[in-house]
């Protein structure tokens, strides 16, 4: 959309002043009834009332935050998802429908109306979704379905396509780790192109699902930073200069790179200035068109003109709302030292965990993302890690496991997650069996987690899950056991992440964990114990509600930078330290070596089978 299309700042503005003047008069009126010197009292302000809304890969979220970053109220709504071996697809329409019914549900728990909304920003998972020059859903989908137009990001049905963009070489890969992975979306569109054809030539726009997300809201497709430097191979620091202009706009996409493109058989998408991946993009939380279309506002009940603010990929969103979260006692720091929040990793614990790091220059890291420039804050590099299975392998852990069903019936009959449950049974047989201390009641179990794939550090999409100390038990003490062993593999595997991103530049000391994994007290107290840092809470868990609804705030001029806005609004609440006993971090050293030594095991035995077959 160029220039001439959009209307200004100021014109949003003018499509909420019935509102003011309405709410401005009953204040008026008010003060008549009373004294002149009540009367001569300026009238209060409106409060301010940001909307978040977080697409995650089983439902949509919307949450309501004050100017102190409070939730106020949310609501969650399901979404449908299909699974057919590596392919997994969502529908945009059914998405779009779940967060109307979310938005309309988390205002009337909060007895908030569509009026009192000042702003909206969107988060969400970075599935690739494709749509037709009507923007109706084009089917990605073996099946010809047309609902089903989005390729979701845990989707690994591009690997072959990977490693063949992987071999080309191309400067842009230095980037992403030094290669991309089968959840970026330079493979998926290969992939459809090579096997969808008729879906490849109808589809007019590929968009990230967040970039998506606001399109449809405000009619302008203006791609994020986020989205498009973190999982499209786009080059943020080709807008370096334009970072300290005074007023927020879209820019025009200078950081593709065509030759990439050209090269890995994709050049069509560079026709028409790119129109088809993204001919303009604009920093996180810019505010995009006239806000929320008319046709928008009334399918969200709420107020057509809310400024809607650029979108974050959901693991980014919250680091964005919760990077800030330090105690009072660090909040002199954080105003003057622009190094402390480069010592912070941000652990978004969710179906998957992602690993957010910042840091003032660039950091090449081999088998970790990035670095992004002002991917996710404004004028710092981000490296992300990650781990592709962490809340969805704890479910299949528990689930395929022959007490799960039981166990399930006692936790529901409890009113409390299976998780407490099992939290439980732990620490009645650590008191049982006269065990030092918690952890040790894994000895002789062993966890490689890696049962979709290795995202970081190793980046080798063929890894695979192992457990080691399996026996015929099957109680539900032995599920216990099983649950805990696997949760110590994940925190091995984000010690090993972090290890190796301060091995290469970064100086990690202190990390924020949120997300639903980061409620789960034993989860967060074992990735303490084993890592060796504190792990600081936010003081409100929906950090990635927080997040996008930061985005909005930003958009409705509230606030002039990320940076100011995160600080507002974030907040610390509980700080979990590391175990300062040493027989507890010599048990985790040991641990942590056969976890290492497990993956090189797996390597040994690829090798094997290569030669065998050959």
């Amino acid at each position: 959309m160029s220039g001439s299309q959009r209307r200004e700042w100021s014109d949003q503005t003018l499509l909420l002043e019935p509102l003011q003047r309405r709410h401005h008069q009953q204040i008026q009126h008010h003060s008549r009834l009373s004294s002149s010197v009540e009367m001569s009292t300026p009238p209060p302000p409106l409060r301010s009332v940001f909307l978040g809304v977080d697409v995650g890969t089983g439902s949509a979220r919307a949450g309501l935050f004050d100017d102190d970053g409070r939730l106020l109220g949310s609501a969650s709504s399901p979404i449908q998802i299909w699974k057919d071996g590596d392919c997994i697809e969502q529908s945009s329409t059914d998405i779009w429908l779940a967060i109307c019914t979310a938005v309309k549900a988390a205002c009337s728990l909060a007895n908030i109306s569509g009026e009192e909304v000042t702003s909206l920003g969107f988060a969400a998972t970075c599935s690739l979704v494709a749509v037709d020059s009507d923007g109706q859903p084009v089917t990605v989908s073996w099946s010809g379905d047309t609902r089903r137009n989005i390729i979701v990001w845990m989707d690994h049905r591009a690997v072959q396509q990977a490693e063949r963009i992987n071999s080309s070489n191309s400067p842009v890969l230095q980037y992403c780790g030094g290669a991309v992975s089968p959840e970026m979306q330079p493979p998926k569109l290969l992939w459809v192109k090579e096997n969808l054809q008729e879906s490849w030539s109808m589809a007019f726009r590929w968009m990230d699902l967040s970039d998506w997300l606001s399109y449809r809201a405000t009619g302008d497709d203006t791609r994020s930073l986020c989205t498009t430097v973190c999982k499209w191979t786009y080059l943020g620091h080709a807008h370096m200069q334009q970072i300290n202009e005074k007023d927020s706009r879209d820019m025009e996409a200078c950081g593709w790179d065509d030759d990439f493109w050209e090269e890995i058989g994709l050049g069509d998408l560079v026709d028409s200035h790119h129109s088809k991946i993204g001919r303009s993009v604009a920093f996180p939380g810019h505010a995009l068109g006239s806000g929320l279309t008319p046709g928008a506002a009334k399918e969200l009940g709420l107020v057509a003109g809310t400024p809607v603010g650029t979108s974050l990929i959901d693991a980014h969103a919250g680091g964005v709302g919760v990077m800030e979260s330090v105690p009072v006692s660090d909040s002199e720091a954080k105003d003057v030292d622009k190094e402390a929040i480069c010592h912070r990793m941000v652990l978004v614990c969710g179906t998957s965990t992602c690993h957010m790091a910042i840091s003032q220059s660039k950091l090449f890291i081999p088998g970790v993302w990035g670095p992004f420039w002002s991917a996710m804050v404004p004028q710092y590099w981000l490296t992300e890690g990650g781990q592709s299975a962490t809340g969805a392998l704890l479910d299949y852990i528990i689930e395929n496991h022959v007490a799960s069903p039981h166990l399930a019936n006692r936790a529901a009959s409890r009113r409390i997650s299976i998780f407490e449950l099992l939290n439980e049974i732990l620490e009645s047989m650590k008191q049982e069996l006269g065990s030092p201390f918690l952890a040790a009641l894994t000895d002789d179990i062993h966890v490689f987690p890696d049962f979709h794939g290795n995202r970081s550090p190793i980046a080798d999409p063929k890894s695979k899950g192992m457990i080691c100390g399996l026996t015929l038990d099957t109680s539900e003490k032995q599920l216990a056991l099983l649950y805990l062993a696997t949760v110590q593999g994940i925190a091995y595997g984000t010690r090993h992440i972090v290890e190796h991103c301060n091995a290469h530049g970064h100086k990690i000391n202190t990390l924020l964990a949120c997300g639903g994994l980061a409620k789960n007290s034993l989860f967060v107290q074992e990735h303490a114990d084993i890592i060796g840092y504190p792990i600081i809470l936010p003081r409100e868990n929906e950090s990635v509600l927080l997040g996008a609804a930061i985005l909005g705030a930003v958009a409705s001029k509230k606030y002039s930078t990320m940076r100011e806005a995160m600080k507002a609004l974030n907040s610390a609440g509980q700080v979990v330290y590391p175990s300062n006993e040493a027989k507890v971090k010599k048990y985790h050293d040991a641990k942590y070596r056969i976890f290492r030594e497990l993956y090189e095991q797996q390597l040994s035995h690829r090798s094997i089978m290569v030669e065998a077959l050959a």
